[in-house]
């Protein structure tokens, strides 16, 4: 009698542990933290901050915007699940609130030493900007003051990169009066989604104190003044700038576009459409980064 091969088995352990890692990948907010990070790391690049200098805020930053991901799903949990959020991976048993508050306070803790690669200088801006964060996750998103950690994170950004240059300069204040810009009209853009759930769960921001379609206008008028503010930074190539605002400008208004067909997921894609083309019009320009 011949022996049959085993049949496949998948490991149960496997299937867990791989459940969990999506899970967690989706409780870090995916798409925001791969996109500041992108646009930071971006910026290093344009400042001239060298391989290795690159990599220390690719890192750093990376660890500040998991850290900020994790903790807002944590703190937010009991309203999720008295909501019923299901796309929501603790509310969906995806991964445990326990698992997502650990993730949280391990890239909290390992964004200290990786933000010092940069010098204690740059380190001590950038942990501001994650202690903003926090504190919005913690309760300023239910306040009127909601854009506040927005202002503060998003616009210490490039202080953070230039910091870790020789001499330990600061940025040019309009470049980050343009990334504070970004950060709070994306604020206004990203509630938009939510916006029934906030409302049953008690939280009432600046931009849910507001009605939808002037929270909207708000937040493509913001993102649209960060480009404007870039491109009045001057630089080479022109042309192509003024390219890259049209550009910039049509997918402002594809963010209202969509928000109008009811489509707030894709309203919040065309915005991060909106931050790569602000940071390819950088990049094509190259103005200076540091101030004087």
């Amino acid at each position: 009698m011949a022996l049959e091969p085993p049949t496949p088995t998948v490991d149960a352990g496997d299937a867990v542990v791989g459940r969990w890692v999506l899970g967690l990948i989706r409780a870090c907010h995916f798409q925001p933290t791969l996109a500041v990070t992108a646009m930071t790391t971006g910026l290093a690049v344009l400042a001239g901050r060298g391989a290795l200098g690159c990599i220390a805020v690719a890192v750093a930053v990376l660890a500040g915007q998991l850290s900020t991901g994790w903790s807002n799903d944590w703190f937010d949990a009991s309203r999720d699940i008295a909501t019923g959020r299901m796309d929501k991976p603790i509310v969906s048993g995806a991964v445990s609130m326990g698992m997502v508050r650990a993730a949280a306070c391990t890239a909290l803790v390992a964004a200290v030493p990786l933000s010092l690669l940069s010098g204690w200088r740059a380190a001590v801006v950038h942990l501001v900007a994650i202690a903003s964060a926090w504190a919005y996750n913690l309760g300023i998103k239910a306040t009127v003051a909601s854009p506040l950690p927005y202002a503060i994170s998003f616009g210490l950004l490039p202080a953070f990169v230039t910091l870790g240059l020789p001499g330990y300069p600061w940025p040019r204040p309009a470049i980050m009066l343009a990334t504070a810009l970004l950060g709070i009209g994306a604020h206004f853009i990203n509630t938009l989604a939510d916006r029934e759930d906030d409302a049953r769960s008690g939280i009432a921001g600046l931009p849910q104190r507001m009605t939808a379609r002037d929270a909207l206008l708000t937040g493509v008028v913001l993102m649209t003044s960060c480009a404007v503010v870039i491109w009045m930074l001057g630089g080479s190539a022109r042309g192509v700038q003024s390219a890259l605002l049209a550009a910039s400008l049509a997918a402002a208004a594809m963010v209202v576009f969509t928000t109008l067909r009811s489509k707030p997921r894709a309203a919040w894609s065309w915005t991060l459409v909106t931050v790569v083309t602000c940071l390819v019009m950088f990049a094509v320009s190259r103005p200076s980064l540091v101030a004087g």
